[in-house]
């Protein structure tokens, strides 16, 4: 690659990538994931029928009904936490609830598969806090965009108006040993 290669511009699978990393980083990602997993099994279940060669195996229950709400319910709770995330304690309690409710209602819960998953996105819920944006002070110049390349000068340490202030130091030594001397504006010693 020489010097006089044009930069090529990232592909459009980079920016969608790009952007659902972005998009995922603001929000409970990986709690709605889970409870959205736990909802399948949980709700699937009770409808399924297994056929082992001519013999069907239903796993059909007098709560089907129910299962079909939580099911239901952990899914709606996996997408609010996607796209409410301002909602998430609220959602986080709720699937915990319905995981628990599961054991009872669906199957042990979907054969545990459902209740680990709800169990495990519900904590992540309640655990995941949003990150703070970085602060970029306005009234701060480093100096980088001066004209030379240089830093701008601060002119503000050699101002004696402005330089910064130290009391006194009886004890401070000067350097012939003696305790002589204060400090004044910009730190210079009077003896």
């Amino acid at each position: 690659m020489s010097a006089e290669t044009p930069v090529q511009s990232a592909g459009a699978f980079t920016r969608l990538r790009l952007r659902f990393r972005d998009w995922r980083g603001t929000r409970p990602f990986w709690a709605g994931l889970f409870t959205l997993l736990g909802g399948i099994p949980i709700a699937y279940f009770p409808y399924a029928t297994l056929k082992l060669g001519h013999m069907s195996l239903a796993m059909a229950t007098t709560a089907g009904a129910g299962s079909l709400i939580i099911g239901v319910l952990l899914f709606t709770l996996g997408l609010t936490m996607w796209f409410q995330s301002a909602t998430r304690v609220f959602a986080g309690v709720a699937t915990i609830l319905l995981a628990l409710v599961s054991l009872v209602v669906s199957n042990i819960g979907g054969f545990l598969i459902g209740f680990l998953l709800a169990l495990v996105g519900g904590a992540l819920a309640l655990s995941w806090a949003p990150g703070e944006p970085p602060v970029e002070a306005a009234g701060e110049h480093d100096g980088a965009d001066a004209p030379t390349g240089e830093a701008a000068p601060d002119d503000t340490l050699h101002d004696p108006a402005v330089a910064p202030q130290f009391p006194a130091a009886p004890h401070e030594k000067g350097e012939d040993g003696e305790a002589d001397g204060v400090r004044v504006a910009g730190g210079h010693r009077v003896g």
